[in-house]
């Protein structure tokens, strides 16, 4: 179904281009905004498709008025609710691409953020389809009071560069908030997308190199999978929608400062390469925390804990897991703190479970705790382990690597390397399927107790100096 919908919109799309060509009708004229230089239009509840589109004489519909910007304009839409349903005439789709230094803006009216709201099965409210130089700003997306409505961004036919999307708040939807293909230079900043029943951000594999020099900034990707359809989740036709999940793609992918929380799938899952995950929370997914499977994937200050997200039971889900194909890959895991509990049954941490390509990872000034299971780390990695804390309580051995098992005390004796230590590290206050503080504790094992170096970030997770007492901390935080 989707494909044959896809397909009509290319149709329906290069009529309607064909169409807007044609300058001889009276209509035609009256409606397009008039040439020249870059100009601002308005878009109101109280407006008219008839109006040239000032701020006083406003268009009524924001996808009309989408497809009458070129290069430079800026598109404001004012406050109210706009109710859409019908396909492509009622979804934002730019005809046209904005140029460096001209960019094309649609964005909701400061301090009154406009709500477009979807029903009758809307494929999507915004719909991006090659083209660049496109920024989108301050819009609540959703569905009409539980009506039945797919993606908030949808840009799976085509490619799509420079675009910028900030200040959204996209929720109760019944697939993506965001769902990309084929994607170069992608920011998506300050944005909330929560109650999106196939996940927050993600999209099918691209075929031009899929998600490439994307950064996703200070946004929360929450609570994905507890919608659909105006229920609570549990029809829902995909099992695991996470916060973050894309296809095999060339990277870089920047994600930083995010809150990724209570997806009923992953939090993070990342198939790109050079993947670079730092200063955030990912707490009580049901599936994996973070998920890596690329050359040069590193995570650095974070926070992971959860797993299961309060539910008890045998299970595959672990807080980190690192799996590759790439044989000589390289992944490094720095100053982070991952928390288990011993009531899922599973590895708290897994690197090549099931893939014997060599590769190497570096863990250093990280925290691993309370898990059920061993640390586990495949034959075929090279680990390069120091200045870490590996507990695993009420048993002896802690981790599993180079064809091994290490004890408390062969850990503490430098047997896995340098500095690793195998102690409660001593949280204020851990917890699962809720909100916990992983601080340390005075007198911590964890403080002062880590090491520097040009791998080791020059702040923590909060962005406070490291070091700071006598020494780094091991852990995402400093006491």
């Amino acid at each position: 179904m989707r494909e044959f919908v896809c397909f009509f919109f290319v149709l329906v799309l290069a009529f309607i281009v064909l169409a807007c060509g044609d300058t001889n009708g009276e209509d035609s004229d009256k409606k397009l905004p008039p040439s020249g230089d870059s100009a601002a239009y308005y878009v109101s509840t109280a407006g008219s498709n008839d109006n040239p589109g000032t701020y006083d004489a406003p268009w009524a519909t924001p996808g009309y008025a989408s497809k009458q910007l070129k290069a430079g304009d800026t598109l404001i839409i004012l406050g109210g609710r706009y109710v859409l349903s019908e396909f492509y005439e009622d979804m934002i789709t730019p005809l046209n691409s904005g140029a460096e230094g001209s960019w094309i803006t649609i964005k909701g009216e400061d301090g009154n953020t406009p709500v477009l709201a979807g029903k009758d099965n809307l494929f999507s409210a915004i719909q991006l389809g090659d083209v660049s130089y496109i920024r989108i700003e301050n819009l609540e997306i959703t569905s009409d009071n539980g009506s039945w409505f797919r993606d908030g961004i949808n840009s799976e036919e085509g490619e799509i560069s420079h675009i910028v999307l900030s200040q959204l708040h996209i929720h109760h939807l019944d697939e993506f908030g965001v769902n990309l293909m084929n994607v170069s230079d992608l920011l998506i900043a300050d944005c909330n997308i929560h109650h999106c029943g196939f996940g927050a951000i993600g999209g099918p594999a691209g075929e031009a190199g899929g998600w490439r020099n994307i950064i996703i900034r200070k946004s929360n990707l929450s609570y994905n999978g507890h919608y659909y359809q105006g229920g609570d989740g549990s029809n829902r036709p995909y099992d695991r929608p996470d916060g973050f999940g894309i296809e095999p793609s060339s990277g870089p992918v920047e994600i930083v400062d995010c809150v990724v929380e209570h997806n009923r799938g992953d939090g993070l899952d990342s198939k790109a390469a050079n993947t670079y995950i730092h200063n955030c929370v990912v707490a009580n997914n049901s599936a994996d925390g973070i998920k890596l499977w690329e050359d040069k994937s590193k995570v650095h200050n974070c926070l992971i804990y959860g797993t299961g997200d309060g539910v008890p039971g045998d299970t595959t889900w672990a807080a980190l897991v690192i799996g590759t194909e790439t044989p000589n890959a390289v992944f490094e895991i720095i100053n982070v703190t991952i928390h288990d509990t011993p009531k899922t049954y599973n590895y708290p941490m897994y690197v090549q479970y099931d893939s014997n390509a060599p590769v190497t990872l570096v863990m250093r000034n990280s925290i691993v705790s309370d898990g059920y299971g061993t640390v586990f780390i495949g034959d075929s990695v090279k680990f390069i382990a120091d200045h870490n804390i590996f507990h695993r309580p009420g048993e002896d051995v802690q981790v599993e690597a180079n064809g091994r098992e290490y004890t408390k005390a062969q850990v503490e004796a430098g047997e896995l390397g340098a500095g690793n230590l195998s102690r409660d590290p001593m949280f204020v206050n851990p917890a699962w399927g809720k909100v916990g503080d992983y601080h340390l504790k005075q007198g911590s094992p964890a403080i002062d107790k880590g090491i520097g170096g040009e791998l080791v970030p020059n702040v923590d997770l909060e962005y406070n100096p490291r070091p700071k007492g006598n020494g780094y901390d091991i852990g995402a935080y400093e006491y």
